[in-house]
């Protein structure tokens, strides 16, 4: 007797395709979660190096490091003047000893003697979940330090940690470190960003707008409107992350948080006020 063979017919083969595309789509999405999860664990990791080094820069010389230098303010987002900047002096405590050697801190961090140090990738200060601009004259940083809680220039009178001409001290923080924001994200912008060495908005971020207003901006018009503003030279701006529904935030006493971004603005400042003196409770963000 002869065997009968069998095959696929067309349809099957059709429904077989199509089950498979479904579990694909089903599973793509979990597969993304938990790539954006180890990523945002990866962000955490460098905020928490990041804040320790700010405390072992203050048991050191018993002050937090300047947020960002110069003779007077308000600081201009311009690619002029002296502007070394807080995270020059924690390289050190970054295990990044060799790259502060090479900064010239006699010469502005835009002149000549220190190109070369400009172009320094520290992946310490990337976050992996943003796409990091390559430019061939500076590198970048997805981290910035607060400088004040409402939205103003850059400038000595300041109410955050980094400012300008700071040398805030521990005791000078009596809302207590632990319930005071010390570094948050930001984007780094492929145009007008003036790198990880410059002490101006690409450092420095304040609380004055909702966290992460800027994304959503950017992601509606392609741009950060703000640029466009008459005071574009000294706007500094809020913090922006890429992790969905909030940033991550590392506190004086060395913890890192992820704060919502439906986090009342009021409660956004008197986290990044050092010395308000208002009670913040724990359900508040």
């Amino acid at each position: 007797m002869r065997s009968k063979k069998t095959a696929f017919t067309l349809v099957e083969l059709l429904v077989v395709i199509a089950i498979i595309g479904v579990l694909v789509a089903l599973l793509l999405p979990a597969v993304q979660a938990a790539r954006e999860a180890a990523r945002r664990v990866s962000c955490v990791n460098n905020l928490t190096q990041l804040i320790l080094a700010v405390q072992n820069y203050e048991m050191a010389y018993r002050a937090y490091p300047p947020g960002t230098l110069e003779e007077k303010g308000p600081i201009v987002n311009e690619p002029k003047g002296y502007h070394h900047n807080w995270l020059s002096r924690l390289l050190p405590y970054l295990e990044e000893k060799n790259t502060y050697n090479h900064i010239d801190f006699a010469a502005g961090i835009y002149d000549e003697k220190n190109a070369t140090v400009r172009k320094v990738h520290i992946s310490t200060i990337e976050c992996p979940s943003v796409a990091v601009p390559d430019q061939p004259d500076r590198a970048f940083t997805c981290y910035a330090g607060v400088h004040h809680d409402v939205d103003a220039d850059i400038d000595t009178d300041n109410h955050g940690v980094f400012f300008l001409n700071s040398a805030v001290r521990y005791e000078d923080i009596s809302d207590g470190t632990a319930h005071t924001l010390f570094i948050g994200e930001k984007y780094p912008d492929q145009k007008d960003d003036l790198g990880w060495m410059s002490g101006t908005r690409w450092t420095l971020r304040n609380t004055g707008i909702p966290l992460n207003a800027e994304g959503h901006q950017r992601r509606r018009y392609g741009g950060v409107p703000e640029s466009d503003r008459p005071d574009a030279a000294v706007i500094v701006g809020g913090f922006d992350s890429p992790h969905p529904g909030g940033a991550n935030f590392a506190f004086g006493d060395a913890h890192v948080s992820f704060v919502s971004e439906t986090v009342p603005l009021e409660t956004l400042q008197q986290m990044a006020h050092r010395a308000d003196g208002k009670l913040l409770m724990r359900g508040d963000f």
